[in-house]
């Protein structure tokens, strides 16, 4: 590729396997320690530094210090995107791992995607929005009056989250349904309300659980559209 951004150098850090678990394991949208994150890539301490400072050099990673210890994050929302979007190209092209852990289904059903919601809940929570016209567009969603009355109710405020630099409503596509889920700020506005209200509750990696009560009042404020009979 001669002209235009180049992807090469980044399909080639992300595509180190080593490199790629440290990446996912970012995904939670936790800080890790460099002595955590060689621990999730199955390396060394040492080679596990020298991919860090890679993926720093790179633009992909962002280190923070606090006392002695060094913690990283994903450098934005951006990382987390394209690598949602790479695990949905991955899986449906069959390219799953052979030996998927006890924790799969749990991702499934609902994970975190860097700071909002993903999988299957987050995908029916975005479907029930574009049905009852709460959200309008497809490629470049907006929010219509009564979505806006309808987060609003949900003790977000939208105010801030218009005002900042991150877009307000993006969708993102979710690896393992294959399908949008709703990212942006007001993405992760929403998974953390759910969190406050105890409707949600985080676990180890990733995965979310979504509590009885969560599950009953997601379905009262997102109610499944309606199947053609």
């Amino acid at each position: 590729m001669k002209e235009g951004p180049d992807i090469a150098r980044y399909a080639a850090l992300i595509g180190d396997p080593a490199r790629a678990n440290m990446l996912t394991a970012l995904m939670a949208g936790r800080a890790l320690t460099a002595t955590e994150l060689a621990h999730e890539a199955g390396v060394t301490p040492q080679t596990a530094s020298a991919h860090l400072a890679r993926l720093e050099e790179a633009g992909m990673l962002r280190r923070e210090r606090q006392g002695r210890s060094r913690y990283f994050t994903l450098a934005g929302p951006d990382v987390a995107a394209a690598l949602e979007a790479l695990m949905g190209l991955a899986a449906g092209r069959g390219g799953l791992r052979t030996r998927p852990g006890p924790r799969d289904a749990t991702l499934r059903k609902a994970r975190t995607c860097y700071d909002h919601l993903a999988g299957e809940a987050a995908v029916s929570i975005l479907d029930s929005l574009r049905a009852d016209g709460r959200l309008a567009g497809d490629a470049e969603l907006r929010l219509t009056p009564p979505g806006r009355a309808a987060f609003t109710a949900l003790g977000i405020d939208l105010a801030p989250l218009e005002a900042g630099r991150r877009p307000l409503l993006r969708p993102c596509l979710d690896w393992s349904e294959r399908r949008a889920h709703l990212g942006g700020a007001l993405g992760a506005a929403l998974l953390s309300r759910l969190l406050a209200l105890g409707w949600a509750r985080r676990r180890e990696g990733r995965a979310v659980t979504i509590t009885p009560e969560g599950a009953r009042r997601l379905g009262e404020a997102f109610p499944p559209p309606a199947r053609a009979a």
